[in-house]
C-alpha cells in the first residue's frame, strides 16, 4: 500500500510521538502532522515527531481547527503525493490501535469506491457516558437528515482515497463540525461510505480533547438540522413544503366558502371552493418543490405534466384504497378517517419517492 498518515494535532503532549512511532512500526512511511497553530509551549512533540525519518511537519500559525488542519494536509498531499492510494486521518492522542489503521487501509485499498470509518462500540463500559449520549443522538439526527445508519459519526480515524481528496477539499467546514459536514456530503459527491470495528480506547474518559461541548456541539447540530431542510431533494423540505401548501390550500378554502362565494347555495359553494383552493395551493406546491425542493433543471412543462398526473393518480389511489378497506373492515363512517390517514401517509411517502425519481428529475 501508498497511504499517508494524516495526523492533525493542537497543543499536543509526549502521546504525539507514541503515535507515530506506532505508525512507523506498523510500517507506513509517510506521516504529515499538521501543528494548528499550539503554543509556543507545546511545539516540542512536533519538533521530536518531524526527526523521524518520514515525517513531515505543516504549521499554522494561529488556530484554524481540526477541519482547516485536515484540508491543508489534503491540499499538500494533492500537490505532493500524486501518487499514493489514499490517506488515512488519525488523531494525535493515542486513542487509535495502529493495527485499526493498517485495517482501514487495507478496506480502502480493496474497495476505493468509498470513504471508510474506523468506528468504535459506543455500548461498553468504558465509555464515558458524554460520549455515548452524544454518538447515540448524533447517529440517530444523522440517520433522519441522510438516510445513512453511520455507527460512530465523530470518528477521527478515515480512510480516503486519493481521487476523493479534491473533493474533501471543498466541503464546508473549519473546526469539528468538518468532520460531519464531510459524511453529509458523501452522496452529494457520489462516494460510498464503509465501516471497519475497532477497538474502542479513552484515555482518562477523553480529558485531553479540545472538544467543546457546547460551541462545537451547536456548529455540528447546526450543519446537520440545515443539511435537513436545505439539501437538494431532501424528505424534511419535501414535508415543510407540503405542510405550507395545506395551510395554504385551507386558508383559500376558508376565503372562499366565506367572503368570496358566501352567496351561492350550500353544496355548490364547498365543491367550488375545494377546486379553487386545491388548484392553487398544487400550483404553489408545484412550484415550491421545483424551485426549491429538488431544484429541477428539467423542461418545466414536462415536469408540470407528470407533477400533475400524480396528483389524479394519488387522490384516485387514496380513494379506492379508502373505500377497499372500508369494504373489507365494514368500518362506520367516523373510522373511515382513520383509515385515510394511514392510507394518505403512506401514499405521501411514495410521492416523494416519485418526484424524486420521476417528476422533478434531471437529464
Amino acid at each position: 500500500m501508498n497511504i499517508t498518515i494524516i495526523i492533525p494535532s493542537y497543543e499536543p503532549d509526549e502521546k504525539l510521538c507514541q503515535v507515530v512511532d506506532a505508525m512507523l512500526a506498523e510500517g507506513f512511511r509517510d506521516i504529515v502532522l499538521v501543528n494548528d497553530g499550539s503554543h509556543p509551549d507545546h511545539v516540542r512533540p512536533f519538533l521530536d515527531a518531524g526527526a523521524r525519518p518520514g515525517v513531515t511537519v505543516l504549521t499554522h500559525q494561529v488556530n484554524k481547527g481540526k477541519g482547516r488542519a485536515l484540508k491543508t494536509a489534503f491540499s499538500w498531499c494533492i500537490e505532493n503525493r500524486p501518487g499514493i492510494d489514499g490517506v488515512v486521518t488519525v488523531d494525535g492522542d493515542n486513542q487509535h490501535n495502529a493495527r485499526d489503521v493498517r485495517a482501514c487501509a487495507e478496506a480502502m485499498v480493496r474497495e476505493p469506491d468509498k470513504l471508510w470509518l474506523g468506528v468504535r462500540d459506543f455500548s461498553l463500559e468504558q465509555v464515558p457516558l458524554r460520549s455515548r449520549f452524544g454518538n447515540t443522538l448524533t447517529r440517530t439526527i444523522m440517520r433522519l437528515a441522510c438516510g445513512r445508519a453511520i455507527t460512530d459519526t465523530q470518528t477521527g480515524l478515515r480512510a480516503i482515497p486519493a481521487r476523493f481528496l479534491p473533493a474533501m477539499c471543498r466541503i464546508a467546514g473549519e473546526r469539528y463540525e468538518y468532520e460531519t459536514q464531510m459524511l453529509l456530503s458523501l452522496r452529494d459527491e457520489g462516494i460510498g461510505l464503509g465501516e471497519v470495528p475497532i477497538e474502542t480506547v479513552y484515555i482518562d474518559e477523553n480529558q485531553t480533547s479540545h472538544f467543546d461541548p457546547l460551541r462545537d456541539s451547536w456548529k455540528i447540530y447546526k450543519i446537520i438540522f440545515r443539511h435537513m431542510f436545505c439539501s437538494k431533494g431532501s424528505f424534511a423540505a419535501f414535508a415543510a413544503s407540503s405542510v405550507a401548501c395545506f395551510l395554504v390550500d385551507n386558508g383559500l378554502f376558508t376565503l372562499f366558502n366565506g367572503a368570496v362565494l358566501g352567496r351561492m347555495a350550500d353544496g355548490g359553494r364547498e365543491l367550488v371552493s375545494t377546486l379553487c383552493a386545491r388548484a392553487i395551493s398544487s400550483v404553489v406546491n408545484f412550484l415550491l418543490n421545483r424551485q426549491l425542493v429538488f431544484r429541477s433543471r428539467g423542461a418545466a412543462g414536462q415536469s408540470a405534466a407528470r407533477y400533475f398526473l400524480l396528483v389524479v393518480v394519488q387522490g384516485s389511489a387514496s380513494a379506492l384504497l379508502v373505500y377497499l378497506l372500508n369494504s373489507l373492515l365494514h368500518v362506520s363512517n367516523v373510522m373511515e378517517t382513520a383509515i385515510k390517514i394511514p392510507v394518505d401517509m403512506l401514499l405521501f411517502l411514495v410521492s416523494y419517492k416519485i418526484q424524486k425519481k420521476w417528476v422533478f428529475r434531471d437529464k
